[in-house]
């Protein structure tokens, strides 16, 4: 198949930065601010394909990709910042509390009860930083600067079945 017989991928970076404003707020241009000082282009390479690109493509609706994201993340294991990330996107485009945590809980046959619990530690310290007063929370896509050993600390403030 030659390239011209391909059908052309949508990328569009002005679709791209206003959906990651819609999905991530006003803090998505201080977290591009800094990780494009670490990696000169490569914030905006992220936006231009992934949300102008990836997000672009017809057949999914918002929520339903927020979904398989909060599945992905929390299989991969790892990310927790990213989870973070997308809780607090799926809270903003509508998703409850509630379905957020049975994204997770349903993953746990699939990905293993640790992935779960990691999962359901990182949508916990999210909920409760949004719950905080005057929440400063790290923007999307904001490099962690934890130690290992303080990113998982969260799990003290897991519910206690999530801590099993």
């Amino acid at each position: 198949m030659a390239p011209a017989d391909l059908t052309r991928a949508p990328l569009d970076r002005e679709a791209g930065y206003a959906l990651l404003a819609e999905l991530a707020g006003p803090a998505a241009a201080a977290t591009l601010g800094g990780l494009d000082s670490l990696a000169p282009g490569f914030a905006d390479w992220i936006v231009t394909s992934l949300f102008g690109g990836t997000y672009q493509r017809p057949g999914l609706a918002l929520r339903d990709r927020q979904i398989a994201n909060l599945a992905a993340l929390t299989a991969l294991g790892g990310v927790e910042p990213q989870l973070g990330d997308h809780v607090r996107n799926s809270l903003r485009i509508g998703m409850s509390r509630e379905e957020i945590i049975e994204v997770i809980v349903h993953l746990a046959p699939y990905v293993g009860v640790p992935k779960t619990l990691a999962g359901l530690r990182a949508a916990t310290a999210t909920f409760a930083a949004a719950d905080a007063p005057s929440a400063g929370t790290p923007s999307a896509g904001t490099p962690s600067t934890e130690s290992p050993s303080t990113a998982t600390s969260a799990a003290d403030d897991a519910p206690k079945e999530a801590r099993a």
